[in-house]
This record gives C-alpha cells, structure tokens and sequence, in this order.
C-alpha cells in the first residue's frame, strides 16, 4: 500500500481539488492512502477563531463565518446541485465548532485550540472524498481520531504506537482508496488533539509504518527538496537522493519541506520517502531512503526566524557547569522552548529558542532570580550542512552575527 500527503496548497480551491484529481489518475490511486491537510490557509483561520473566543468573543461571528464562506465557495464550484449531501455534512462540522465554543467551559488554550483547529482537516477531507465518489472514485472516508491514540498533550501530542497499531491494522481497508485527516490523533477520552504544526506529514509516516507500506509520497508545490528555501534564497538547487541520516539532520535544523518527526518511523522500517510536485506529477522529485549523504552534495541552506537569544552569566562569578546546566535544561523543559542552538563557557551560557508557546517572559522572571541575563528577540538562526567558505561568506555579508557554531559539516549563525 501507499500513503500520500496533500498539503493545503495542493486543496486550496476547486482548481485544487481537481489537480488533486489529476495526479491520482496520473499516477493511480489503488491500495493507497491519502493523508490530506486543511484547504489553503485554514488552520490559520481557525487559529483565529480560538484567539478570539479567549480575547474578544464579539469578533467570534465574522470570523467564523469567513470560515464557512470560504468553504462554501468550493462546495459551489466543485457541485452543480446545492442539495449534495456534502453541504449538509460539511454543514454539520461546523455546526459542531459554534456548539463547542457555547457549551465548553474549559480555560485551557491547548484544549480548547486542538478541539477547534482540527475541523479543518475533517472539512477538507469531507469535501474532497465526496468529489472523488461524485466523478466515479470510489473511496473509504476514515476518522484519523479513530485511527491515531495519543496522550493529552494538546497541540503536541505523543502518539502511542501500540494502540494506534490496532487500530490502523483493524480499521484500514488496504485494498481500497482511503483518505483521512493529517495532523490529528485523539487522548482516551476521545477528545482530539494535535501533533503539532505541519505535522500531516508525520501522520502519513505513522499511518506508512504501521501499515508497512511501500513508499510515501509528500506532494507539495515545489518539484523536490531543494538545497534552500526559495522564499528566503534566491538561487536553489534540486536534491535527488538524501539519506535518512541526512533528512533528519536538515529537519532538525528547521528545513521545511519534511517534519522533523515524519522521517523516524520510516527509517525504522526502511520506507522510502518521495516529495514530489502536484505540478509536475511525473517528475522524478527527490527520494529519501537507505544510502549515504546526499546527491548532488551541494551547502543546504536553512533559515529558522522570529527566535530569541538568551545569554546567561553567573551572578558571582561561579563557573556554570552540570549541576546550573542541568537546571536550565529542566525550566526550558517545564517553559516549552524549543533548544535550536546552545553555547556556553565556563560562566555564560547562551541558548537559541523557539518561544512558539508563548511563555518567555515567565521563564525570563525565573532565570533573572539566579543569573545576569540579556536577551534578544526576533533573531533569525541560519544553518549551513555541508558548508563551504563561499556559502558562509554570501551568507555573512550584510548581516549583525550574534553568535556562530561551527562542527565537521555543519555551521550556523544566529543574526539579527
């Protein structure tokens, strides 16, 4: 069986929807599973339907309503008659949003976020596997909540791989095209939670392993991995072969086209991994898979912004050793934060965070009662693999270096 990935861009209008069409008749759709995100910007969208149900509860109406507007108008343009089930049923989920956000009585933002924001993948979902049985492919349509357990760590849920295993084996008909929600799982209370920001991709790597499948196929807009974010550089490179090493080694410094947790469970189970373009279908795109580095090898830009950058000192003097870094660790820990990057001597320490939780200044309040600290935010961290003296100086050249690392492979600099 196969497992693919569409991202919002691939579903962000009918036109979309239709290309989406296009690639399965392309490349077949039997035995295949497909993982499919929320429509264009939804989960945007619906992020500001849970800011405004804890902020300004009179702006909850029009917020929602341009929701339901926007899917509406692909409802029309996808079915000639109004009267299809599907607007009922779509209907019907966000029905259930304005009902949750009546009767919850939780104070809880992650609670109350993971039970909001998922309706835009069950929505998109809905909308594209009645399309597919209207034009005459036939389809299961599959609740990924049933299929995915987690624990109650919302907006950053662990998957519990045992029962997530029965399920998927239980309730996934191989011979059938599937498709089902990314991003989603469900805590043993049937509430939803999430796993995280793009993480569709990590359930089309969840749902792969636990199916053994063949390959997965991430389709995206862009015609492979690319050795840097075209947004952010100007001239980019296709990367044809990548091993699973290396995949990870980009993910985890921040390189946007895979997950960092997507590759771990295909690893495990050697599952070759395509990203591919909802373009350009029958373009080779890249391969992840069993081998060494990556082809051609070429410096692979990454750029991580809108971080902060704390450097600590001792307050006396004191060196700053296992038992004070031991301690760091734990309140970056208990805050959140996401370690991008550390340094440190012997009495200062500086570390690179994501604050994407929001709780920098409780944490600053913490650190300021046992250390000197200076911090600074919305800096930019770019990382260089496989660097070479012209990336580094192209990359220097106009900006504030704050900090730099170097290793074997990789170096990285965080800017202001």
């Amino acid at each position: 069986m196969r497992v693919f990935k569409f991202g919002g861009a691939s579903v962000k209008d009918a036109s979309g929807v239709k290309n989406v069409v296009k690639v399965l008749e392309e490349v077949g759709h039997n035995n295949t599973l497909l993982v499919v995100s929320a429509m264009g910007k939804t989960t945007n969208a619906m992020e500001d339907i849970v800011n405004a149900y804890f902020k300004d509860k009179s702006l909850l109406t029009s917020v929602v309503h341009e929701v339901i507007q926007y899917h509406d108008h692909i409802l029309n343009d996808l079915f000639s008659n109004d009267k299809h089930p599907v607007f009922a049923r779509v209907k019907t989920l966000f029905d259930e949003v304005q009902g949750f956000l009546v009767w919850n009585k939780s104070p809880k933002y992650g609670f109350v976020y993971d039970q909001v924001v998922g309706y835009g993948e069950l929505v998109s979902t809905t909308i594209l596997s009645a399309y597919l049985n209207e034009i005459g492919i036939p389809n299961q349509w599959l609740d990924v909540r049933s299929l995915i357990k987690t624990n109650d760590d919302y907006r950053d849920a662990i998957v519990n791989w045992e029962k997530t295993q029965k399920n998927v084996t239980e309730k996934v008909d191989k011979r059938k095209l599937n498709i089902t929600q990314g991003f989603l799982g469900s805590d043993d209370n049937n509430f939803t939670t999430t796993l995280g920001r793009e993480g569709s991709d990590y359930t089309a790597a969840i749902l792969a392993y636990c199916l053994n499948a063949e390959e997965v196929t991430i389709w995206k807009d862009v015609p492979g991995v690319l050795n840097a974010d075209p947004r952010y550089f100007e001239k980019t490179e296709l990367l044809n072969k990548i091993s699973y090493r290396e995949a990870i080694e980009l993910a985890f410094y921040g390189a946007s086209v895979i997950h960092p947790k997507t590759l771990q469970p295909l690893q495990r189970k050697e599952i070759p991994l395509h990203v591919k373009s909802f373009i350009n279908p029958k373009d080779k795109g890249t391969t992840v898979g069993k081998g060494i580095g990556i082809e051609p090898k070429v410096p692979c830009f990454i750029v991580k912004k809108n971080l902060v950058l704390m450097k600590l000192s001792s307050l006396d003097f004191s060196f700053i050793v296992e038992d004070s870094i031991s301690e760091l660790f734990k309140l970056l820990h208990d805050h959140q934060m996401k370690v991008d990057l550390i340094q440190n001597s012997a009495i200062s320490f500086s570390v690179c965070v994501d604050n994407k939780f929001d709780k920098l200044e409780e944490l600053l309040n913490l650190l300021k009662s046992r250390f000197k600290v200076v911090h600074q935010e919305g800096v930019s961290l770019y990382t260089i693999r496989h660097f070479d003296t012209e990336a580094i100086t192209s990359l220097q050249k106009g900006k504030e270096i704050l900090l730099e690392q170097r290793g074997k492979e990789t170096v990285q600099l965080v800017v202001q």
